[in-house]
């Protein structure tokens, strides 16, 4: 007895049967119809309530493969030989090449019954063919008989195949030229109705029920109908298949939406075989791209389950891979041809959108697949040495997406360089730059970038562009970056970007501030108890509170608004840095720049004030307000997640820094000799009392010797600025955190940017004040920009002091430090209030005026 079961065919031909030739249209050898003529192979079934139906298509590519023989056929001598059925069933007519596998054969008798490959076995003399053999390795003869043995599974869902094949037969009825009433209507209903009973829940059931869809060839019929010379027939068939593509989203949940990529598949294989610019194929494409988009690897992992592939074995996923790499080399050509195009024409719109959408959608799973399974150390060196590629399943796609890479990467430099020299001419007023066709550079450069992780040198021959470019990339990221996109691959690599770039870059990682007052968080704080009231405010607040704006308003005062909201910012921050409060300690070479004191345990609440200036210091960033203090480098280090060395403590703790370079330096007999007296120990002052910390466990008992004192100085400086402050730490970035828009993002957010970054966006600039730029950005409430009362007031300023216009700023704006942009980065308009008042500036008031502008009287 055979380990394959037998199946009784007589029962399965007592039924009616029709094949898709019956309802062809004729076409000649020499028609572009012929084409087409494998397509309608298929036998059409209509089923019995216990009908058994299951065909499991192994590849993916049976009916391609059909479609492709038969243009090949015409021009080419083979086989015909006769295959029948076991027991009683009807002998069925192949004809093929010599050098056609065995395994394309039961895909063609698949096609043709409905067998399931793994239900196949072809008897030739006595013997078993294998699958990897060719015809002529199996002696195939013309005319030659050859034996079926095979079986067909039981369906449970015999309604749904009913209705397919009412929708099939009504497809090829069309495609023979008969006349339908409605036929857009009736096709449609059918599909909503086959959709309508699929289980809802992602089981077997429901996964058996969708693969009906491509069981019954109905893809193949839909795309026949498409491509059908009988007017009319393509707007049916159109219709119908965008039908199908919506209702797959529409009338499933989300959780079965990734069981209908088989089908999306099988339509964008035959329709870009036919009619590969055509706008349905492009849809459909955009359909397949959406869903590797949204479910990623785990797609690739159901479209091979679906085809017959047990996830874990060594061909797993390899049909997949080769379905799905045409889409990316064919999206990858379209879209080196617009690279080209975006540079030699100004109104050209580049790359499309749609393009390099879904281009990314293909590739991000297609990278991931081809990692996983070609059994080479990343990165792979190219080209791969003949031994290696013949031992790959997958060596020709490798070598197809190096080729890929090279071939953008070269287009994108030279595009960027046509970027640099726009950037140049409109530096020297040779007018704007409008070039809708840049926008997607920066995608295509997220791409190239990943795909360069999987060669050799590929990723350094990357960033060498990129450096090279480094302005123009720049001048991308201000331009066309986004809060959605993923920007991680360039705040990491803060070599290629400046620091404008990088400040757009982590500004995005805050929320947008709203405009609109009833979403405000609103504030009203008596200067009197300015810290403990802002506290209140700010702490007991839910994140989220906060995230969109703030309204601040003093007690008794009537001023609100920006300028309001800055000065309270100032001050608070200067209330919270300020040494006397013990939360922080000052520099002593730099008393702007601060780390947490590990004294603060003195107050009990001082780590919810952690909390508290974490918070502030973020809305601060938020808000773009300069508060005029910045962090150490120690400080900075630690929210940035990184080690802390000796050179990182030189202005935290000129002291310390000094003694520990000394140790290291010190003569090694002198310091064996235990000159020093050092034990791995520390002292510390808490609460009023000096105690001894160990450094290490028995660090008592471990003397400082030469061989050892470079742990001692790491060791000290680890506990004076990471074990001591360890708790103020993480408050600190738990309150900071709390106001991004990604909790989790607090340490990328200071890695991605330079501490001198960082100070220029906490303190602002340091250049003196430009009166001539302060000017450019004021209006006037009513005057003009030549009425003698403004001459007078730039005259006057214009002879102040720097002090003194630094007093005249903080009065006007509320703050002390402008941004690093100067005047243009103020957040509103400078409108100086008294102006309105026009006697302020009379000719017999000016002298006053003048003589009261001295610091501290403003």
């Amino acid at each position: 007895m055979s380990p394959v079961e037998s199946f009784d065919y007589s029962s399965v031909q007592s039924r009616p049967k029709r094949k898709l030739d019956d309802y062809a249209p004729n076409f000649d050898a020499d028609d572009e119809g012929a084409e087409t003529s494998d397509l309608v192979s298929v036998r059409m079934r209509r089923d019995e309530p216990n009908a058994v139906h299951q065909s499991s298509d192994l590849n993916g590519t049976v009916l391609e493969a059909i479609a492709s023989e038969a243009l090949t056929r015409i021009s080419r001598p083979g086989l015909q030989f006769f295959i029948r059925m076991m027991p009683e069933g009807n002998t069925m007519v192949i004809q093929a090449n010599s050098s056609d596998t065995v395994k394309s054969i039961h895909e063609r008798i698949q096609a043709m019954t409905g067998i399931p490959l793994i239900e196949q076995r072809l008897i030739y003399r006595g013997k078993q063919l294998q699958w990897e053999q060719s015809l002529a390795e199996c002696s195939i003869e013309n005319d030659a008989g050859l034996q079926l043995v095979g079986r067909m599974r039981s369906t449970g869902h015999p309604q749904a195949w009913q209705v397919i094949d009412d929708m099939v037969s009504v497809i090829f009825r069309l495609c023979k030229g008969e006349r339908i009433h409605q036929p857009v209507k009736v096709i449609k209903s059918r599909m909503s109705e086959f959709f309508s009973m699929t289980p809802k829940d992602e089981n077997e059931s429901s996964i058996g029920h969708i693969q009906i869809f491509m069981s019954s060839s109905a893809p193949a019929a839909l795309v026949m109908l498409y491509i059908s010379p009988l007017e009319g027939n393509k707007d049916v068939a159109d219709n119908a298949i965008r039908h199908f593509l919506n209702s797959s989203k529409i009338s499933l949940p989300k959780n079965l939406h990734s069981q209908c990529a088989p089908i999306v598949l099988e339509f964008c294989k035959l329709l870009r075989k036919f009619t590969p610019e055509d706008t349905l194929y492009l849809a459909c494409r955009s359909t397949l791209g959406s869903l590797l988009e949204n479910f990623g690897g785990s797609l690739l992992e159901k479209i091979g389950i679906l085809r017959g592939l047990k996830y874990g074995d060594e061909i797993k996923g390899l049909n997949v891979i080769r379905d799905i790499f045409p889409f990316v080399r064919e999206l990858a050509g379209r879209i080196s041809r617009d690279l080209v195009s975006s540079m030699e024409m100004v109104l050209s719109v580049g790359p499309l959108v749609s393009d390099v959408r879904d281009f990314t959608a293909f590739l991000h799973p297609l990278r991931k697949a081809i990692l996983g399974q070609v059994g080479f150390t990343v990165p792979i060196s190219m080209p791969l040495p003949k031994r290696a590629f013949s031992d790959s399943l997958h060596g020709d796609e490798m070598e197809c997406l190096h080729g890929i890479f090279l071939d953008l990467l070269v287009k994108m430099d030279k595009c960027l360089g046509r970027v640099e020299e726009r950037l140049i001419a409109k530096a020297n007023g040779e007018g704007e730059i409008n070039y809708s066709g840049w926008s997607q550079y920066l995608t295509i450069l997220r791409e190239l970038y990943a795909t360069s992780k999987i060669f050799q040198d590929a990723e350094v021959q990357f960033w060498k562009v990129l450096r090279r470019r480094k302005s123009p990339l720049c001048a991308l990221i201000l331009r066309y970056a986004r809060r959605n996109d993923d920007n991680r691959w360039l705040l990491e690599h803060k070599d290629v970007t400046n620091f404008e770039s990088r400040r757009y870059l982590v500004m995005m990682m805050f929320p947008d501030v709203k405009e609109d007052y009833e979403e405000l968080h609103e504030m009203l704080i008596d200067r009197s108890h300015l810290l403990a009231e802002s506290f209140e405010y700010i702490a007991r607040a839910e994140p989220e509170a906060l995230r969109g704006g703030l309204f601040m308003e003093f007690k008794n005062e009537e001023a609100t608004g920006p300028g309001v909201l800055r000065e309270w910012f100032f001050l608070v921050c200067q209330a919270l840095f300020n040494p006397q409060n013990a939360l922080f300690v000052a520099c002593p070479n730099d008393c702007r720049r601060f780390y947490p004191n590990p004294a603060s345990k003195v107050d009990p609440m001082h780590l919810q004030y952690f909390s508290f200036s974490g918070r502030v210091i973020a809305l601060a960033l938020m808000h773009r307000v300069q508060v005029g203090v910045v962090f150490d480098r120690v400080f900075y280090l630690q929210l940035a997640g990184k080690c802390i060395s000796l050179e990182d403590i030189q202005d935290a703790d000129p002291s310390l820094y000094n003694s520990c370079k000394q140790i290291l330096a010190m003569d090694a007999e002198f310091i064996d000799s235990d000159g020093l007296g050092l034990t791995f120990v520390r002292e510390v002052e808490e609460l009023g009392s000096r105690k001894i910390v160990e450094l290490c466990p028995g660090g008592k008992n471990m003397v400082v010797n030469s061989r050892n004192r470079e742990e001692y100085v790491n060791l000290l400086i680890r506990h004076r600025f990471v074990t001591s402050i360890s708790e103020q730490m993480t408050y600190f970035a738990h309150g900071f955190s709390d106001i991004l828009s990604n909790t989790r993002l607090h340490k990328l957010f200071f890695q991605s940017l330079e501490l001198e970054d960082l100070d220029r966006m906490l303190f602002g600039s340091e250049r003196p004040i430009c009166v001539e730029d302060w000017k450019a950005h004021t209006e006037y409430n009513g005057f003009k920009e030549n009425d003698p009362q403004i001459l007078w007031f730039w005259k006057i300023v214009g002879g102040m002091s720097p002090d003194q216009k630094k007093v005249l700023l903080f009065f006007w704006t509320s703050v002390k430090h402008l941004p690093v942009e100067g005047f243009r980065g103020c957040v509103s308009r400078l409108t100086p209030p008294w102006l309105s008042c026009k006697n302020v500036f009379a000719s017999s008031h000016k002298n006053m005026w003048a003589a009261a502008l001295v610091p501290g009287e403003i």
